[in-house]
């Protein structure tokens, strides 16, 4: 028997390195984990917008994964246990939304990586292997959101953690809501309705009345006010005529610490006699035939400036309202109560002025959000108010008031 170094053993010799060999293959056989046998990845899907996107890979056995951050360029890694044959089309896992590149392939003997790369800082609310309702098999469900950057501070920290080591991992710290200490800021994001190319609706006539502008003009005019009360502090998603995507605008939200989002707007129905001002919260089915079609409207938005917008697998088409808590949209509703009963009595208002439906742009998992409308451009006497500075002043006033109050219902 030769040696590496070709020189000739004797037969003790040789069955000594032999045994070691053999030893030494044992032990390796042994310390090599049970799940590294190899994992089929037979499908892929990819959902969501600039805010937060939802990644499922269907697996044929349980996944144990472990996630880690990286940063510069801030990376989400994935390590799967085990070797993974992705059998999929690599598009299926084309990068969108929060993800400018994603890549995924092995790394070692044992293990094999996903890479996802963030155009800002993000992390993972939702990380975790489930087994398929019907039939056999399971997916890995990773629910991504940007984040600000101490929270990527903070989770890189962390260090790794996944399912494979712990069962409470750690993900985006996005906890409900807490109280606001009497000396803390609360922080509300004004949302001004449409903007650029999108000029939202739009009256007809010599002298047209566009949508987009009435949702700046009250803004500014809110934020200004909203400014003026101790303790909150209010800021525009946009404060000029700027095209924004929805998720642009619920990203801007998230990224500067948002308590609170209100996003303005002054639509159009086909009942012209409509008027008054109505405020909707969030929900995965519209509470009427109204609340739906204004949804629907809305949320066309990014499709009116040219934005792509891809359709959705079914599995995951109600992404925008799956990933919004349910914390998050009970104190939504106690909004939208606090806005309607300042407006009672005050300004007009249509017959149940509390209404919800999928809008794209309440998503923020964490930002309680409502959209609210001030009036319909289709009716000729809310357009007459809506240009009316005594009106807006009162409007914006009223609003103030209810922030106000629902920010000290949550401190009391």
């Amino acid at each position: 028997m030769l040696s590496n170094a070709g020189r000739l053993l004797r037969p003790s010799q040789g069955t000594a390195a032999f045994c070691l060999v053999l030893a030494h293959l044992f032990l390796s056989f042994l310390s090599f984990p049970a799940s590294a046998t190899e994992l089929n990845a037979k499908a892929a899907r990819i959902a969501g917008d600039e805010a937060r996107t939802r990644i499922v890979i269907d697996f044929d056995v349980k996944p144990d994964f472990t996630v880690h951050y990286l940063e510069s360029p801030n990376r989400i890694v994935v390590d799967i246990a085990g070797t993974v044959n992705f059998a999929f089309p690599p598009e299926q896992l084309e990068a969108r939304g929060i993800y400018e590149r994603i890549r995924f392939g092995a790394m070692s003997a044992g293990r094999t990586r996903l890479v996802l790369t963030s155009k800002l800082p993000a992390g993972l609310e939702v990380a975790e292997a489930r087994k398929n309702d019907e039939g056999e098999g399971w997916r890995l469900v990773l629910d991504g959101a940007i984040v600000t950057p101490d929270q990527y501070a903070a989770m890189k920290k962390q260090g790794n953690w996944g399912n494979s080591e712990s069962s409470s991992a750690p993900v985006v710290p996005l906890a409900p809501q807490q109280p606001p200490s009497p000396d803390s800021v609360f922080t509300v994001a004004i949302d001004a309705g449409h903007g650029g190319i999108d000029t939202g609706a739009v009256t007809s006539g010599k002298n047209p009345v566009y949508e987009k502008n009435i949702t700046l003009d009250f803004a500014t005019t809110l934020a200004r006010e909203l400014n003026t009360r101790p303790g909150i502090k209010a800021f525009l998603t946009r404060d000029t005529d700027i095209f924004l995507s929805l998720g642009e605008r619920v990203q801007i939200a998230r990224s500067r610490g948002a308590n609170l989002f209100i996003s303005l707007h002054a639509d159009t129905l086909r009942e012209k006699s409509t008027r008054g001002a109505t405020v909707y919260t969030i929900s995965d089915r519209a509470s009427d035939k109204l609340a739906d079609e204004l949804a629907r409207r809305e949320n066309t938005s990014d499709e009116v400036a040219g934005v792509e917008v891809k359709k959705e697998p079914s599995e995951v088409n109600d992404i925008l309202i799956d990933l919004t808590r349910r914390e998050t949209q009970a104190f939504s509703i106690s909004l939208a109560n606090s806005i309607v009963h300042s407006f009672e009595g005050q300004i007009g208002l249509i017959n149940n002025p509390h209404r919800s439906a999928g809008f794209r742009v309440l998503t923020a998992p964490d930002v309680p959000s409502v959209l609210l409308e001030l009036g319909f451009l289709s009716n000729p006497e809310d357009v007459k108010q809506l240009q009316r500075a005594d009106f807006r002043d009162k409007l914006v006033t009223l609003i103030a008031d209810a922030v106000k109050r629902y920010r000290e219902k949550l401190g009391g």
